[in-house]
């Protein structure tokens, strides 16, 4: 009852496979509402002086968003290979609800992914980088646990897709004659670079800390003193920038990102934005130009053998 409710409060901008995206847009938005402040105010503290509860909440949250967006990568990146691989089973896999239901899972898994990290007590303070954060030295167990659930397992899955999409694309292209070969629309084209540079940037972005977690793991007492602690903030504080870069690859590699991208700045200097269009009006735009970021008229779509 609950997902059917959520589900008819959608907006109808919001295909089954852009729910995804806004999914990941929430990922990367959770730090800059709590977490980050509190850093701020950490570094002009000098240190810590908000207590413990709030370094706890603190190191929740920034869990939730890092795996809240490994784990919408990978859900993105599955939606695609289904899209073009399986598109005969697609639009039943991936009907509102069922995506919808994919999504909360995907939530929902995230936060048990987090829970542990109260009873370990690896959510501490670390004046390295002014932040509550996940402390890689306090269970080698629970830290290679981390790393190959959290990263290493989602970047293969992902990997994993991508390439079949790629083979499945050259083979198609190879076997059909020209004249009745499939196309990738110019949207398409953009949509699925544009996804796969957000995943190779959290790939870059998110490995030497995620590496320096499991060397120091499997022998904290040899490996720990070794690893400067210039290469450790600056692999901790890449990886979290990631999470500003995900906006500015759409910016940069969506045409209909930067669309709306400059209606937002247009309505912020008309004050425009402070009077909606109505409902109806809301409506027809959408209908009228529909967002090629997940469309549903991909021409590659071929089922795999």
């Amino acid at each position: 009852m609950l997902v059917n409710a959520i589900a008819l409060t959608l907006p109808w901008c919001v295909s089954p496979g852009n729910i995804f995206v806004v999914s990941l847009a929430v990922a990367d938005l959770v730090v800059a509402v709590y977490p980050y402040p509190l850093v701020l105010v950490s570094i002009f503290h000098n240190g810590w002086n908000l207590g413990f509860y709030h370094c706890q909440i603190s190191g929740f949250l920034m869990g939730l968003s890092v795996i809240g967006s490994i784990f919408n990568i990978t859900g993105i990146a599955i939606n695609r290979y289904c899209y073009i691989c399986h598109s005969l089973k697609y639009d039943k896999l991936y009907s509102d609800k069922n995506s919808l239901c994919y999504v909360l899972l995907i939530w929902l898994l995230t936060v048990v992914a987090i829970v542990p990290n109260f009873y370990v007590g690896s959510l501490q303070y670390d004046p390295r980088v002014y932040s509550c954060t996940f402390a890689q030295s306090a269970s080698s167990a629970y830290t290679i646990a981390v790393v190959f659930f959290h990263f290493l397992l989602p970047i293969m899955i992902v990997t994993y897709c991508y390439l079949r999409i790629w083979i499945l694309v050259i083979q198609v292209r190879r076997r059909v004659k020209p004249e009745f070969r499939p196309k990738l629309t110019p949207h398409d084209v953009r949509n699925f670079v544009t996804m796969f540079v957000v995943f190779v940037l959290f790939a870059v972005c998110w490995g030497p800390l995620n590496f320096i977690g499991l060397a120091v793991a499997l022998n904290p007492a040899r490996v720990a003193p070794l690893i400067p602690e210039w290469f450790f903030v600056s692999s901790y504080f890449m990886a979290y920038f990631n999470s500003c870069l995900n906006a500015i690859v759409y910016g940069l590699l969506n045409q209909n990102f930067r669309r709306e991208y400059k209606k937002i700045i247009v309505s912020f200097c008309t004050a425009k934005m402070f009077f909606p269009d109505s409902s109806n009006d809301a409506v027809e735009r959408c209908k009228s130009k529909p967002s090629p970021l997940m469309t549903n008229n991909n021409q590659v779509k071929v089922d795999s053998v």
